[in-house]
């Protein structure tokens, strides 16, 4: 007796090959028949003209404290995303004690009173104890250990201070941390010196993860993959670059000198990345970044709120002021900027090593569009309607690819006796809703979801919350 059989689905497995007609039964949380499945089931769905696959794992989200205070989850679960790794950007929930003010851009995840989290151990508790509707995995930011245990982030670190550092990170692998995260682009770690990075990642096991906000995206971004990369060799970690990107109109077109360096030097190191579908990025408001080459747009203002949703430049010209002063006023704010080329975004997306992450901000009023139409926005407009690539390598960029770079264990794929994490949808309407301007809009086209084997999302609302905590665990052979 099975508890679900799905029947007459296009099965996308995950493994970057042509769907297949068949039937998936699930029992006891784990995929246990695929095909021509004979036995009787509690529920039966009838899945013709449908499309089903792994559930989508969003390998670079912000949803640190987001599964804890909204266990829901509904702008990742309505998308097809049954697992989500936090703690990314050198910004992470753990192990974290606020003495002060809560540095930028630690900020994007809550306010002083949201970080309960001193361990690695209680962060994971909480979170278990919270049972998001989806599976998370996280890692351990840079940032939030630097906040720990230096007196200023403008500075690097003392040979005292990242032993420190080293001994907190090693204590939150032992408790199940997926890896270690920087973000070396924001004020508040862009004064560490390189060493200081290579010296934690010397904690990570051969084969351990590092994330990566590079340095620099803009015009010294080859150098900053070369930083990222070295800090990984000793340990022989693996090296994930975060949204990676060539951002700044004197950087465009450059995208395919970018792949060039990560192809080749993925013959001899464990290198890939991830990207969101959009040419716009989105983050607190950074004043390296304020420019008039291209359109900066205000998300929330601290000390303007009324500005939020508003061009940075329309802002400045109403106040008559340069744009940088406008920006100086508005501080502390979040923006997009729409800083990239499609060109170069279409280029990495369609690249084998990239992998799909929505780094959507759900603590922003008015969130970048990411946050809700990521994977969608890849199924529905690049895969289906331009057809940068078919629609098995979009799953794949989704599912088999990110389990398999970031140790997810039996997921990512449907396999008998693999996790049932699986999402039925509708290939002919599947799309992202979201826009800058309306952000906030579930995806077309979901039907439904499942979590652990159990139905999460109706295609409408989320209905179960069986998410799990993930630590990192070697995939079965395929």
């Amino acid at each position: 007796m099975h508890d679900v059989l799905i029947r007459d689905a296009l099965i996308l497995d995950g493994s970057d090959q042509p769907g297949v007609l068949g039937n998936v039964a699930i029992r006891d949380g784990r995929i246990v028949a695929i095909g021509q499945c004979d036995g009787d089931a509690a529920q039966v769905i009838d899945a013709r003209g449908l499309a089903l696959a792994p559930g989508f794992i969003d390998v670079h989200t912000h949803d640190d404290l987001e599964v804890i205070r909204n266990p829901d989850m509904a702008s990742k679960l309505s998308q097809g995303v049954t697992t989500v790794v936090v703690g990314n950007c050198g910004i992470s929930a753990s192990p974290v004690r606020i003495r002060n003010a809560v540095p930028d851009p630690m900020n994007l995840l809550g306010d002083a009173s949201d970080f309960r989290y001193p361990d690695f151990a209680s962060y994971r508790d909480a979170v278990q104890r919270a049972r998001p509707a989806v599976n998370v995995a996280a890692l351990v930011g840079h940032t939030a250990l630097r906040q720990n245990h230096m007196d200023r982030l403008d500075r690097t670190a003392t040979a005292d201070e990242i032993i420190a550092m080293r001994t907190q990170l090693r204590h939150s692998l032992a408790q199940g941390a997926l890896g270690l995260s920087s973000g070396l682009a924001y004020a508040s770690a862009y004064s560490a010196a390189a060493s200081e990075v290579s010296e934690l990642a010397l904690e990570l096991p051969q084969g351990g993860l590092y994330a990566t906000h590079l340095r620099d995206e803009f015009a010294g971004i080859l150098e900053a993959m070369e930083e990222a990369f070295d800090a990984a060799r000793a340990p022989q970690a693996s090296v994930r670059v975060s949204h990676l990107k060539c951002a700044g109109i004197d950087n465009w077109g450059r995208s395919r000198e970018v792949l060039d360096y990560l192809q080749t030097t993925s013959s001899d190191q464990d290198v890939a990345c991830d990207c969101y579908p959009y040419a716009a990025s989105a983050s607190t408001l950074d004043l390296k970044q304020v420019t008039d080459a291209y359109d900066i747009l205000i998300t929330w203002s601290e000390s303007e709120p009324a500005q939020g949703g508003r061009l940075l430049a329309d802002i400045a010209a109403d106040w008559n002021l340069p744009l940088m002063d406008a920006a100086i006023r508005l501080q502390p704010a979040g923006a997009v900027y729409h800083c990239m080329d499609e060109a170069d975004v279409r280029s990495i997306l369609s690249h084998p090593l990239t992998m799909i992450g929505s780094d959507g901000l759900p603590r922003d009023p008015r969130p970048h569009p990411r946050l809700w139409g990521t994977f969608p926005r890849v199924l529905g407009h690049y895969a289906r309607d331009e057809q940068l690539f078919p629609l098995h390598t979009a799953v794949h960029k989704m599912t088999g690819l990110p389990a398999s770079r970031f140790s997810m264990g039996a997921r990512g794929h449907i396999r008998e006796g693999w996790c049932a994490d699986l999402v039925l949808f509708d290939p002919a309407r599947v799309r992202d809703t979201a826009s800058f301007h309306d952000p906030i809009r579930a995806a077309e086209g979901i039907e439904a979801v499942w979590v652990n084997g159990r139905l999460a999302y109706d295609g409408r609302n989320v209905i179960a919350h069986p998410g799990r905590f993930i630590t990192p665990e070697a995939s079965p052979a395929i």
